[in-house]
């Protein structure tokens, strides 16, 4: 089964990272935002991926193309040019890269995409963001739903702590440190798709959030699995940070060892 993840974007507003790279090479840990998203779905099973490119895609082929030099031991022969790498670490990947288009939407992006999906059924998400969701619970309850398309929901945290403070009341008596937001739920990417719900999009301008998954809803083909492990997305500085922090305290999104 493929994962697809859309990693074409700008993210302007992460401006003092992505001025040389996309987002989704960002690195936490040293490594690329990228590489431990396809390292949640690897670790549950999942190792075909189909990587839609756009701003600076050649960043993100150079990875892949270099990845066995950066993550192994190696000899060089300057004279022959020929390397030899010892306690090679690979991961056991297919990764095929697709060029959307620099100014592409998403939804055109999945679209472009298509031939190098098939007419299967596929996970698709966002470049920017980490989760804990169990892949196959969600698989599962796509199929049970028999929805075209089934969305992850989750409840981003707050920023700040919270507590309860009633009028004339200058004790606090319940806190708790970043509190979810309002409560809400908004999507969390961590799709599973049908191919024929790729119908609803038109074409290059087409926002995959917008009217593809309007009108999925709108005919009873759109479903919500509702994650309550953890979530994060990665869309400012303050954001890599946070992930940087919880990295090195022991990243609650590493369900590999």
């Amino acid at each position: 089964m493929k994962t697809v993840i859309l990693a074409g974007g700008y993210g302007t507003r992460l401006s003092e990272e992505t001025g040389i790279k996309p987002k989704p090479m960002v690195e936490i840990g040293e490594m690329p935002l990228l590489w431990h998203i396809m390292k949640i779905y690897s670790a549950q099973g999942f190792h075909d991926f189909v990587i839609c490119l756009g701003y600076k895609g050649y960043v993100i082929k150079e990875f892949f193309a270099n990845y066995a030099l950066r993550t192994s031991d190696v000899t060089i022969e300057l004279d022959t040019g020929h390397l030899h790498f010892h306690r090679r670490r690979a991961e056991p990947w297919r990764v095929t890269l697709v060029d959307t288009g620099e100014g592409t939407m998403t939804g055109g992006r999945l679209k472009r995409a298509a031939p190098y999906i098939g007419n299967e059924t596929f996970f698709l998400t966002y470049g920017d963001g980490v989760s804990d969701v169990n892949l196959h619970r969600l698989l599962e309850f796509h199929r049970a739903q028999g929805a075209w398309v089934t969305l992850t929901a989750v409840q981003p945290p707050g920023r700040f702590g919270a507590f309860n403070l009633r009028e004339g009341q200058t004790l606090i008596r319940h806190f708790r440190e970043k509190a979810r937001g309002d409560g809400a739920w908004i999507n969390g990417g961590f799709f599973v798709v049908e191919p024929r719900a790729l119908e609803y999009i038109e074409g290059d301008h087409t926002i995959w959030e917008a009217e593809p998954l309007s009108r999925l809803a709108h005919d009873g083909r759109l479903a919500a699995y509702r994650h309550e492990g953890f979530w994060q997305n990665m869309d400012t500085l303050r954001d890599k940070m946070v992930l940087e922090e919880m990295w090195k305290q022991g990243a609650p999104w590493k369900l590999w060892d």
